[in-house]
């Protein structure tokens, strides 16, 4: 980093209060531009969906010359795919982990070529009927939006993490009309930081994407879900079972992901465009069979509320759906996790569901509520971020009347994951893209500096201590103490306390060893 930056630096530790509203500022323009991003993604994204329907519609009513067409385009699909990937490979798979790695100074991403190939290879991969979800590129396209912002401004790299969390947040926003939910998951899982300065960027953001989106697609959650019920105190207790059972297969689905992916990555019979291939014929022969498995499946929550299906078809679709998505995401083809996670987690409600009913005298009519609380404690399982579950699906579902059965249901699948050892997805999957890149273990001679903010909380391994006393990382210096709306000069004597707000100059290399000062 330069002088100059790090002056920029100084000057925004300075004027603290003007930094915060010309983010505040920034962010609201990062909303709206992913605002329309991510609605002119979504409609070609339906479009692209519907156009899917209408052609399986003729297939079965024509000749076999268009199923053969049908198969040249989906090849088509899978070169185009591939060149992509290998043109753009930040574009790849979810974008989540890619996220996570810039927001820590441990990736770059090139924010323009990053944009377009993420929205052109994500609406060809699910508008294919790959069993992937929109919000993952969502989230990337709002970073690449909030790093564009960032770089023509000619922002600092504190500042331009601020943005990429804003922009990750909108992106979610509006890809499911959830903007607490995107709030919530910027902070929990991307940022790991829940300071006043990132919470009032990333809600500007949020707000300004959702009010874009339902403008356009109307305010309506994305499950159609009518009249949930109250859950009744006295089924609380099938709750707790729930989240083991959930649990138990988020660590299942954690696992068998990281395996898939291993195995597309080892084996030698196919390489190239052929790992693409692969899932694309089967999405072409899921069209005819069981196309209730293609794409990310919103739509197959809403029919198995609705009880649509019989418990023997349930059973198929849980495990077509799962292995299909597993496949889907093993071929690296731009697309995300998410809203496939949530889908299997209905559909494991679904069975659940019917078990209650048949063995333990449930009533049917909260059969919708069992349904909801299952893809909340799936998405726990999977991801490790409760709070972001319980917030999301309420937002989805559109009902906000259950939120001590969601938190129960979420932390139980939330401690047999953790009981487990089972490590957040996005985390493990952040790992394997470093450990490819070979970035671990990290290459402690970097010369590049950034500003870090860490907030201490109680219980923190820095908590009361004086400066002088603390073990800092090597090439780290302690430039200023927020504490409320004072700024404090640090000295030796200087003791931290907790709410603190330190912001510290390091290599950029030692960003993961600072943060871990914030422990408990």
């Amino acid at each position: 980093m330069t002088t100059q930056k790090i002056s920029k630096v100084y000057h925004a530790l300075i004027h603290w209060h003007d930094f915060k509203l010309k983010l505040f500022s920034e962010s609201i323009l990062i909303g709206s531009i992913t605002g329309l991003i991510i609605v002119l993604f979504r409609y070609l994204l339906e479009q692209a969906e519907a156009l899917r329907g209408i052609i399986y519609m003729r297939i079965h009513t024509d000749s076999w010359y268009l199923v053969i067409g049908w198969f040249i385009v989906l090849l088509g699909i899978a070169y185009l795919l591939r060149w992509i990937v290998r043109k753009e490979p930040m574009a790849a798979g979810s974008g989540i982990p890619q996220v996570k790695g810039t927001i820590l100074g441990q990736m770059r991403m090139k924010w323009w070529q990053v944009m377009v190939s993420k929205f052109v290879g994500g609406i060809l991969a699910i508008g294919a009927g790959l069993s992937l979800g929109r919000e993952g590129p969502s989230i990337q396209l709002g970073a690449t939006v909030g790093q564009g912002i960032s770089r023509m401004l000619g922002r600092t790299k504190m500042e331009e993490r601020y943005l990429l969390t804003s922009g990750a947040s909108a992106g979610l926003a509006a890809a499911f009309n959830a903007p607490l939910a995107g709030v919530i998951f910027s902070l929990e899982e991307l940022h790991k930081n829940f300071s006043p300065t990132v919470l009032m960027s990333t809600v500007a953001a949020a707000l300004t994407a959702a009010v874009i989106s339902q403008y356009y697609f109307g305010p309506n959650p994305v499950f159609n879900l009518i009249d949930l019920p109250i859950f009744p105190v006295q089924y609380y207790g099938f709750l707790i079972v729930l989240g083991v059972v959930t649990g138990v297969l988020g660590i299942l689905f954690n696992k068998v992901l990281i395996k898939t992916l291993d195995i597309f990555e080892k084996q030698y019979l196919l390489s190239g465009i052929g790992k693409i291939i692969v899932p694309l014929t089967l999405a072409g022969i899921a069209g005819f069979f069981l196309p209730d498995i293609l794409g990310g499946g919103n739509n197959l929550v809403d029919a198995i509320s609705s009880n649509q299906f019989t418990v023997t078809l349930v059973v198929v679709l849980l495990i077509t759906k799962f292995i299909f998505t597993m496949i889907s995401y093993g071929s690296g083809v731009p697309g995300g996790i998410f809203l496939p996670m949530l889908v299997i987690g209905a559909l494991i409600g679904g069975v659940f569901n019917h078990v209650l009913i048949q063995s333990l005298g449930f009533d049917p009519y909260y059969s919708t509520n069992i349904i909801v609380f299952s893809m909340a404690a799936y998405f726990t399982a999977i991801v490790k971020a409760p709070i972001t579950g319980s917030i999301l699906i309420m937002e989805m579902t559109g009902s906000f009347n259950h939120m001590l059965s969601l938190i129960i249901v979420s932390m139980t699948a939330y401690l047999v994951a953790d009981i487990a050892k089972s490590k957040p997805i996005y985390e493990e999957l952040l790992e394997r893209s470093l450990i490819k890149r070979g970035k671990v273990p990290l290459n402690l001679t970097s010369e590049k500096r950034m500003v870090i903010e860490i907030v201490i909380s109680s219980g923190s391994k820095i908590d009361g201590r004086q400066v002088k006393n603390i073990d800092w990382p090597l090439h780290s210096l302690l430039i200023s103490i927020k504490r409320g709306d004072l700024e404090l000069v640090p000295k030796g004597e200087t003791r931290i306390i907790t709410g603190d707000f330190l912001y510290i100059l390091t290599n950029i290399d030692q960003a993961a060893n600072i943060r871990k000062l914030a422990d408990q």
